[in-house]
């Protein structure tokens, strides 16, 4: 099974159900994980509140959301196993949307959930983590090394240039939202990495892929691993972590 972590709520999304959306379709069996087992609904902001004036920019598209929506009655989405419930030899792929509001927390700084990721990515399966869920892997310690299981590895991540303008945009009423920590997420994943120059920023100025243009996209591939900086990419993120499972599918089967 694929296994989604999610946090008990809060997330992005996009970011969630385009991976999903396209890994259902494809036939593959996708089950959730949260902190103690009950449904993780996605930022309500970002659903149904909006962002005033700044909602056709900030908000999720009209696609992605019906992608979402769906995903929400799910069966498997409706009954997901608690972090400590899973079963690790049972998962064959994971995956970590991100997002940026509080609840995100809840994933991000829970040690089971560290500990699951690591063992997945150490054990050379199908991993693909997007935005915040990037700072799990960084936090993620290979038991072999004691390092990040990112350490030695080329990633990308929410950007500090996309994650600021957030919140440079909506601070005035919205204050700390789009910043989770006072350290940015680019800056933390880099602190992980054996070389700061493996975190890859994309093109400096973003355009936001669709199902019909998935390569407007920025994604970073390395070996089992495949990640994405924000909702914008999640398109071309799919399809690649799509491409992943496969292949280790097939290997399996070679």
């Amino acid at each position: 099974m694929i296994l989604f972590l999610l946090p008990a709520g809060d997330y992005d999304p996009t970011e969630a159900a385009v991976p999903w959306a396209a890994l259902r379709d494809a036939g593959f069996e996708v089950r959730f994980a949260t902190p103690a087992g009950k449904a993780a609904y996605a930022d309500p902001r970002l659903t149904d509140l909006g962002f005033s004036w700044l909602s056709p920019w900030l908000m999720t598209r009209r696609a992605e959301l019906a992608a979402y929506r769906r995903l929400t009655v799910d069966p498997w989405f409706l009954a997901p196993f608690a972090y400590e419930d899973v079963e690790p030899d049972a998962v064959t792929g994971l995956f970590v949307p991100g997002g940026h509001a509080a609840g995100m927390r809840t994933l991000l700084e829970d040690a089971t959930a560290q500990r699951l990721f690591a063992r997945v990515f150490t054990r050379g399966l199908p991993v693909g983590a997007v935005c915040h869920g990037v700072l799990l892997a960084a936090r993620a310690t290979d038991p072999a090394t004691g390092r990040s299981v990112l350490h030695g590895r080329r990633t990308t991540a929410l950007t500090a240039l996309l994650e600021l303008t957030g919140w440079n945009l909506t601070r005035l009423w919205l204050g700390r939202y789009y910043r989770t920590y006072r350290t940015t997420v680019q800056r933390e994943v880099t602190a992980a990495l054996a070389d700061p120059g493996h975190f890859l920023t994309g093109p400096p100025l973003p355009v936001r892929d669709t199902a019909a243009r998935p390569g407007r996209g920025f994604t970073v591939k390395d070996g089992n691993y495949v990640s994405a900086r924000w909702p914008g990419d999640c398109h071309r993120l799919a399809a690649d972590y799509l491409a992943l499972v496969r292949a280790h599918e097939a290997a399996q089967l070679s």
